[in-house]
């Protein structure tokens, strides 16, 4: 009989596929090559192995042996993907940030399970297994990233799939499916290939078409074709100051390391002069002092400066950027929308400092989340904004796109992670948000990673890190929108709670069968 057969038993509660004493250190592995897939390794194939076998440990698994292997998973993954984060606060919130991703993904980890148990049971021939079981575990898979990047407290999107092949061929489709839906079809042909072997048909090339198409579609798939806008004349300083959380400075030290960086360029035609997020010490728009070397600087280039300072605003306070010229702050201000939690602001501070009285304290400022557009209009061109840690969030890329934006400029200050893969995984989304967005981007640090970014996601220019410096750049303008952008809202919405709707689907269906065939009486001579 095959083992796809319609008739096989459909209320048989099927072993896990590994016992729980292999499953578990399969999970630790599973969790650090996923690792060796993002920077600094950028192994991009790796990716695949540590997909399949996370998914095959949790093949059979009842709740808590689900949780167990997908809290060790979590673990082995995030508390070295998130090391970066004890460069500056140690290892007390570098353990509770891995901790708390860990049993999400712990959580997370029984729908994964429960899809493996019920769906075969609901569709148990060859479509059921080799296609809506893969389907339905990727969607999942998905809807576990989606969640882990959006709760609590605005979630931490790091570490996506999707983010991990920016590298290698595959990458091109994001301008099509966005990340969330690149995620989704590493998973779901990892997914196809396990029910493949499963199934025992290796002799039987058939079987493997549903596999096959999703890597036609992976490896085939062109990038979206935006359109030529011609291009802008970009000047971009990382002045290396001392922009760290407890680097030593003294009063403007940071502006005065952006302005000797900026000084080679005096004489140079440019659109535009683009700082980096706290390339200036002080809030311009309050302290005359600040604002008159901004103007004086935008006087001597002969463009407007794009940069990056706290503003305060009545009792609030904002991680903003302004465009500056020599007759002072021009135009919109754009508000970073998505603060860290416990690095900009601290939520729920009467709860949290008990536990790390020294470390919240550290904290003194509130920043409060913008909610201006993602825009800045340059002499009629559309520029797109994130400020650090927003180029990780779907939704300030997909504004500025809506907005108009036909190229990106992200401001970030990495200073706080030297030394860290941090600057490098940050890098990754800026590349992937060129090719999602078919858009070039402007991905400046005041200490490095700094690189002027195709819309292909390939390097056009780069400074080295902690060297002060500049680029000068002809950056390409694009118009357009890109599938991604279009659809990236719904196609995560069907991936994630669409995923989970079957899955709940997929249990009651399978619940109902197996009553019924408890009611139903044996046939006469069944126990023979």
């Amino acid at each position: 009989m095959s083992r796809f057969s319609a008739t096989a038993d459909a209320t048989a509660t099927p072993a896990p596929l590994l016992r729980l004493a292999f499953a578990a250190p399969l999970a630790v592995v599973a969790g650090l090559l996923l690792v060796t897939a993002f920077p600094a390794l950028a192994w991009w194939p790796m990716a695949f192995p540590a997909v399949a076998l996370a998914l095959v440990t949790l093949i059979g698994r009842r709740f808590w042996s689900a949780v167990l292997i997908g809290f060790l998973f979590g673990v082995a993954f995030f508390s070295v993907n998130l090391l970066f984060t004890a460069r500056y606060l140690g290892p007390v919130p570098w353990a509770a940030l891995f901790v708390l991703e860990a049993l999400l993904t712990a959580v997370l980890a029984v729908p994964i399970a429960l899809a493996y148990r019920w769906l075969p049971r609901v569709a148990p021939g060859r479509v059921g297994r080799l296609v809506l079981l893969p389907a339905l575990v990727a969607a999942l898979w998905t809807l576990r990233e989606q969640i882990v990047g959006s709760w609590p407290y605005g979630g931490f999107p790091w570490g996506r799939i999707g983010v991990s092949q920016v590298n290698g061929p595959f990458a091109e489709v994001a301008s099509w499916v966005g990340m969330s839906g690149l995620s989704f079809l590493v998973v779901l042909f990892c997914a196809m290939v396990i029910e493949f072997v499963r199934a025992g048909r290796l002799r039987r090339p058939v079987a493997a078409v549903p596999a096959a198409a999703v890597l036609v579609v992976l490896a085939g798939l062109p990038a979206f074709p935006t359109t030529d806008a011609g291009s802008i004349r970009v000047g971009a300083v990382q002045g290396n100051g001392p922009a760290g959380y407890f680097d030593q400075r003294t009063r403007n030290a940071v502006l005065n390391a952006q302005l000797a960086a900026s000084a080679p360029l005096f004489g140079q035609k440019m659109d535009v002069l683009l700082w980096p997020e706290g390339g200036v010490d002080s809030d311009p728009t309050s302290n005359p002092a600040t604002a008159a070397a901004l103007s004086e600087l935008s006087r001597r280039m002969d463009a407007p400066l794009l940069v990056s300072a706290v503003t305060e605003r009545g009792a609030d306070l904002f991680n903003s950027s302004l465009l500056w010229t020599a007759s002072g702050h021009e135009g919109a201000t754009y508000d970073k929308r998505h603060p860290v939690p416990f690095g900009e602001y601290v939520p729920d501070r009467s709860f949290w400092e008990p536990f790390a009285p020294d470390l919240i304290g550290l904290i003194g400022r509130e920043y409060t989340p913008g909610t201006a557009p993602p825009l800045v209009d340059l002499n009629g061109v559309g520029v797109g904004l994130a400020i650090c840690f927003d180029v990780i969030y779907d939704d300030v890329v997909w504004d500025g796109a809506d907005e108009g934006a036909e190229v990106y400029m992200f401001q970030t200050n990495n200073a706080d992670f030297r030394g860290t893969d941090e600057n490098l995984q940050q890098l990754a989304f800026a590349q992937m948000r060129a090719i999602e967005t078919g858009r070039a981007v402007v991905n400046l640090s005041t200490v490095g990673t700094s690189q002027v970014i195709a819309p292909d996601g390939s390097t056009l220019d780069a400074l080295p890190p902690d060297t002060a410096g500049h680029m000068l750049t002809d950056v390409p303008l694009r118009t357009g929108l890109t599938p991604a952008v279009v659809i990236g809202p719904a196609v995560k919405m069907v991936l994630g709670w669409g995923g989970l709707a079957a899955l709940l689907a997929a249990g009651l269906i399978a619940g109902v069968r197996a009553r019924r065939t408890k009611k139903t009486p044996a046939p006469e001579g069944a126990g023979v």
